[in-house]
């Protein structure tokens, strides 16, 4: 009898330690952050750019961390040309590009988006003796206009000013050191990142000459997370922590930090 009661008391002891062993590892498992690798361009003031020792900041890298911190991930930067950005996102080199991408619907057959976390207006800037009066094609006619390649300006451009010759560059400081040594007419790009580059010194030489309303079919409704095709689970915890940030007043901290106005664009 008492050989069966310490087999029994021995079972029970194993069975505990069992039970034990195996919440332990669920509440291991459940408290293991998720870890992600999130890309950005850095060449694309106040959005994004690299300092001199290769650190990567702006407006996209502040939400991005307020994302990773609402969503209790631990997120790796690391700075990835616009032009590769795609291709590197598809083939799983890190897993969400923020990067001021614009969600579009020719982007979308390729990678998927969050919602929004921000829409700016587009803008022309122009050097300030220039004899353009505004943003039209007929105002644009004849003239030289220079956007970065693979972008909604790129595409705007193209498909709007077709009597003007349009340039196409790697990245946007290019394009505006042309612009400032005379070789282009104007320049297309969002207003923000225009009008951060004409207060400072190399774009001293330039204007702001009106913003162009966007056309959902090219400029679509923002700029949202990139995310590799089949990971939903990531879309959606990026979704949530998008409204979250919104709601709980980190979304307005980084935006003030930046910008005297709501870069959201509106509760679309």
């Amino acid at each position: 009898m008492r050989i069966m009661k310490r087999f029994a008391l021995a079972a029970s002891a194993t069975a505990l330690a069992l039970t034990m062993g195996a919440v332990a590892m669920d509440n291991a498992q459940a408290q293991e952050k998720l870890k992600l690798t999130i890309a950005s361009e850095g060449a694309y003031p106040p959005f994004n750019t690299l300092t001199p020792d290769g650190k990567l900041e702006g407006f996209d890298i502040d939400i991005a961390k307020a994302l990773c911190e609402e969503m209790k991930a631990e997120c790796t930067f690391v700075a990835q040309e616009w032009d590769g950005a795609i291709p590197a996102l598809q083939a799983g080199k890190f897993d969400a590009y923020i990067a001021s991408m614009s969600i579009t619907e020719e982007r979308q057959k390729q990678v998927d988006f969050s919602n929004k976390y921000y829409n700016t207006p587009p803008a022309i800037a122009a050097p300030k003796d220039t004899d353009i009066k505004g943003v039209t094609k007929e105002d644009l006619a004849g003239k030289t206009i220079g956007v970065q390649g693979s972008t909604t300006h790129a595409n705007y451009s193209e498909q709007t000013y077709t009597d003007s010759e349009i340039k196409s560059y790697p990245t946007a400081d290019e394009y505006r050191l042309d612009l400032a040594n005379g070789r282009l007419d104007a320049a297309n790009d969002d207003i923000v990142t225009l009008q951060e580059w004409l207060n400072t010194d190399a774009g001293a030489c330039c204007k702001i000459v009106g913003t162009i309303t966007p056309v959902i079919e090219i400029h679509g409704p923002g700029a949202g997370v990139a995310i590799k095709k089949g990971r939903p689970e990531l879309v959606e915890k990026f979704n949530e922590a998008i409204a979250a940030i919104r709601a709980n007043g980190k979304y307005k901290e980084i935006n003030d930090k930046y910008f005297d106005f709501d870069a959201y664009g509106g509760e679309s």
